[in-house]
């Protein structure tokens, strides 16, 4: 509309620019491509998601709305709701992921942290098992926090890394059991607050190659004699 613009990102396309990755595809520079060419401002990021990630993230058309709308972000407003394929099956299968993080700048990772440690956040995550898989689960996880790869780290220091993932649990007993081309991870829905005031909730169904992983990890039924 004329205040935002939300995209079901595709896996693999960046949400903005990366400067060590100049010719990665982006959903910003893909936006700011389509609206040049009708002589209107590029849409300015109010949050994103991985690249290898899909789903939803959202844009805003102009300053006054990028303001209303990164600042919910920033009192933890909206909902945030993901869809995670991770390797064994969590127990409880509901609860609540607490843990202190810091962002390491050079590796480009997050760690675990003391409370108190030097540049240390923390993060909140709610999940529920969805579907109990073949050596895994689909779980629904909602941030209250939203720090960086939150999910994903999160999801390993349990013991539970997604599937596909190469940079968080990768080196634990659940890996190359279950083959997938990224970290089976999708934005599924986002819930905010228009900046004309109205209440508004985004769905984005899962990408192919995720509805695919989780058909392939259904229990098989036995055929009947």
């Amino acid at each position: 509309d004329d205040h935002l613009v939300v995209v079901n990102k595709r896996p693999g396309v960046l949400a903005v620019p990366l400067e060590r990755h100049p010719d990665a595809p982006s959903v910003a520079a893909l936006l700011e491509q389509r609206y040049r060419s009708h002589g209107k401002r590029r849409p300015l990021v109010v949050h994103r998601i991985d690249q290898d990630t899909s789903g939803l993230v959202i844009f805003a058309k102009d300053a006054d709305s990028a303001r209303v709308l990164t600042a919910q972000f920033r009192r933890r407003e909206p909902l945030r709701q993901y869809l995670a394929v991770v390797h064994g099956r969590p127990e409880p299968p509901a609860g609540t992921w607490r843990d202190w993080l810091v962002w390491d700048p050079k590796a480009l990772l997050q760690k675990p942290a003391a409370p108190r440690a030097r540049g240390a956040e923390e993060a909140i995550s709610g999940y529920r098992t969805i579907e109990p898989l073949r050596g895994a689960a689909l779980l629904e996880v909602r941030l209250t926090t939203g720090r960086r790869n939150q999910i994903r780290i999160q999801a390993a220091l349990r013991g539970h890394p997604l599937v596909g993932e190469r940079r968080y649990g990768a080196d634990t007993r659940h890996a190359d059991r279950i083959r997938f081309e990224r970290q089976a991870l999708h934005a599924s829905r986002l819930e905010i607050v228009h900046p004309g005031g109205d209440r508004m909730a985004f769905d984005a169904p899962v990408p192919p190659d995720f509805a695919s992983l989780v058909a392939r990890l259904r229990p098989r039924v036995p055929r009947s004699v």
